[in-house]
């Protein structure tokens, strides 16, 4: 789940800087609503791709966010972070594994990161706006500042009425797209109190893999 854009003339100068403004601007709004929600529940698809290497995977999972806590369910497995520590736990293997979150991966897009990577560390440029399903979607290309980033560029779709994200798709230098769907997008739902907690005792068959 790792992961997810030069200079010719005046004329060309000018039309960049402007096109970078108007999607930082774009950017700004959609960062400023996030950050006024509570929480957010996120139900999405997620397709990863690489033609060279003949793949195509795709699937469905979903993700409850408040803060830097999220519960992300994809591909049968669980991963559950309290601000402090992550679970990723897999029936499939009967096993938990516990390790601080990493953020030394600055190309990794947690799924905390999800709805605000894109603040810091990228250029902005306007892209193509497109009607999807009715809904206008304006899309911003990001470049990754950092020269040595794995990532070629991200084209992050924003819808126009709601400022909400719609997709996120990434390039990567390798070859390989990713692209991310968000098929529903609610706020400020009713959590449980214990939903970021894990909870040992629903595990004590499984095999506990703690890294320091």
């Amino acid at each position: 789940m790792k992961k997810l854009i030069t200079i010719v003339c005046i004329a060309f100068i000018t039309f960049t800087g402007f096109s970078q403004n108007k999607g930082k601007t774009l950017l700004s709004e959609v960062s400023e609503k996030v950050k006024n929600y509570d929480n957010i529940s996120i139900d999405f698809k997620y397709i990863l791709e690489n033609t060279d290497e003949d793949i195509k995977q795709e699937t469905r999972g979903d993700v409850v966010l408040e803060g830097e806590k999220y519960k992300l369910n994809i591909l049968g497995i669980t991963r559950l972070y309290d601000g402090k520590t992550l679970y990723t736990i897999s029936p499939e293997d009967e096993e938990v594994t516990i390790t601080t979150q990493a953020e030394d991966d600055i190309d990794a897009i947690t799924p905390s990161k999800m709805l605000s990577f894109y603040e810091d560390g990228y250029t902005y440029a306007m892209d193509i706006v497109q009607n999807i399903k009715g809904r206008k979607i304006q899309y911003v290309k990001l470049t990754p500042i950092d020269s040595n980033s794995e990532i070629d560029y991200i084209l992050l779709g924003v819808d126009a009425t709601t400022k909400h994200i719609y997709n996120l798709i990434q390039i990567g230098k390798n070859g390989t797209k990713t692209t991310l769907i968000v098929n529903s997008f609610k706020t400020n739902e009713p959590l449980s109190e214990t939903l970021f907690t894990f909870d040992a005792d629903k595990y004590q068959d499984y095999y506990i893999n703690k890294i320091d």
